[in-house]
């Protein structure tokens, strides 16, 4: 079942700063806000140094609505006009792949739906009609 569509807000390394500006600007509260530098060390990836104070994932609460917001990775092409994507919260990884699977089609799969550290499915695709996806399953607390 589909648990939530959030905005999700994309900086090109000024994250923090940006995280910041909506407490003080929108009265946002900061539920939770990860680096790059807060990942689990691959060392098949090291980490650059400019990328471990970047936001990996922010989430904050703005009156009753949500938003979340990361950082592009270092030398990765950010361009104005895509800094909004939209968050599809599911909360199970059978329904998110069928999601997955049917927003793909004759669209542009930018991350496969696959387990991550904060997620047992999760994918970024865009669709045949240019609107950006993360489908994300929400870990059952």
């Amino acid at each position: 079942m589909i648990t939530g569509i959030v905005p999700y807000l994309v900086t090109d390394g000024n994250g923090q700063e940006a995280v910041k500006f909506y407490q003080e600007a929108l009265g946002a509260e900061v539920v939770s806000l990860q680096t790059f530098g807060d990942m689990p060390p691959n060392p098949e990836y090291p980490l650059p140094e400019e990328a471990k104070n970047r936001v990996l994932n922010a989430q904050m609460n703005i009156g009753n609505a949500k938003l979340m917001l990361s950082d592009t990775f270092p030398g990765t092409p950010f361009q104005l006009g895509s800094q909004v994507t939209i968050a599809l919260m599911v909360d199970n990884a059978s329904e998110a792949k069928e999601i997955f699977r049917k927003l793909q089609e004759d669209g542009k799969v930018s991350m496969p739906l696959q387990e991550t550290f904060w997620s047992p499915a999760y994918g970024q695709v865009t669709d045949k009609f240019g609107i950006e996806w993360q489908v994300s399953t929400e870990v059952k607390k």
